[in-house]
């Protein structure tokens, strides 16, 4: 098999190919040949450094994509070879071959490839989670987005507006705000001015801000009702800005914590929860995000344009 790696972290200068043998699946495994996978700013920070690392060098990034079954483990029931499957959550995921447990393979509809595969599960699961689960949303709401315009982002609003729910998105520059606003946001704001902006559009504050940044997590407070909740699910931004934990009693403020792996708790989960973003995705609730792909061979390239923040869509890295 061919694999974009590195030995040490860095710049993007650091990745190369590598050729090693085909690996075998275990028991409860099946081995995929991947034809797209995602690449997300999870893989940029584990190649700089700043996530940690498993295993051994050369490191493999990559937890998202999809391809074709080629061979499966002895004790492997209901799937085989020719099969096309999804993943989110399987690492070393940026190679031409993978081996996916069964727990976490996702049956693909016939409609949907599998590059569209790929540049949708991992930021559609996540969304799904945070519309379903973290807490009761009702339509009538009034939240707000940050990193409106990312991968998540660009879903999220879509669900959001699908169930009812009024959105505020928060995003870097005038382009993605107007971006936003055509996929259901009903006002949009950037991040030196969004705090007074969202109060002018909600003068009594904000029911949930969703924020993937922490470095804002000041301004998401102040955003708020009385009662009403942060939902942490990233620290883009790098360490969450300092705040004095009295300050939520004062008008019953919450911070919730929030992680996609809480929920994808076993096979029929992530089937289910990614039957239902299929579902909106077929029936146009749901649009898939821009999608530019490059050769697995020019990874370096890919991840320099994800740095730059200034693109906006999902890249697919192709083996």
């Amino acid at each position: 098999m061919q694999a974009l790696v590195f030995e040490s972290t860095g710049t993007a200068e650091v990745l190369h190919m590598h050729e090693a043998a085909d690996p075998v699946p275990a028991a409860d495994e099946l081995l995929v040949a991947v034809t797209a996978a995602g690449l997300n700013f999870a893989d940029i920070y584990r190649r700089q450094g700043r996530y940690p690392l498993a295993g051994n060098s050369p490191y493999v990034a990559g937890y998202e994509g999809a391809g074709r079954v080629i061979a499966v483990g002895e004790n492997v029931k209901g799937w085989k070879a020719g099969d096309r499957v999804g993943f989110a959550d399987v690492p070393l995921a940026h190679a031409s071959h993978i081996r996916v447990p069964v727990e976490h393979a996702i049956r693909l509809p016939e409609w949907l490839s599998e590059s569209d595969a790929a540049a949708v599960l991992l930021q559609g699961l996540t969304a799904d989670y945070l519309l379903h689960d973290v807490l009761p949303l009702r339509a009538g709401m009034h939240v707000a987005v940050l990193a409106a315009a990312g991968g998540v982002g660009r879903l999220l609003l879509q669900m959001l507006k699908h169930q009812g729910i009024h959105a505020f998105a928060v995003a870097s520059n005038q382009d993605k705000q107007a971006a936003c606003l055509e996929l259901g946001a009903e006002a949009a704001g950037g991040y030196d001015t969004w705090a007074k902006e969202v109060r002018e559009w909600q003068s009594t504050g904000l029911d949930v801000v969703f924020d993937s940044v922490g470095t804002t997590l000041t301004e998401s407070l102040d955003s708020l009702k009385d009662g009403g909740r942060v939902v942490l699910f990233g620290m883009s931004g790098g360490a969450l800005s300092a705040f004095d934990p009295s300050r939520l009693q004062l008008n019953s403020h919450g911070i919730l914590g929030a992680d996609l792996w809480t929920y994808l708790t076993s096979g029929e989960e992530r089937q289910r929860r990614a039957d239902r973003l299929f579902a909106l995705i077929k029936e146009g609730k749901v649009t898939l995000p821009p999608v530019t792909e490059f050769a697995l061979s020019s990874g370096a390239q890919a991840h320099r344009l994800l740095e730059t923040r200034s693109f906006s869509g999902k890249i697919i890295l192709k083996p």
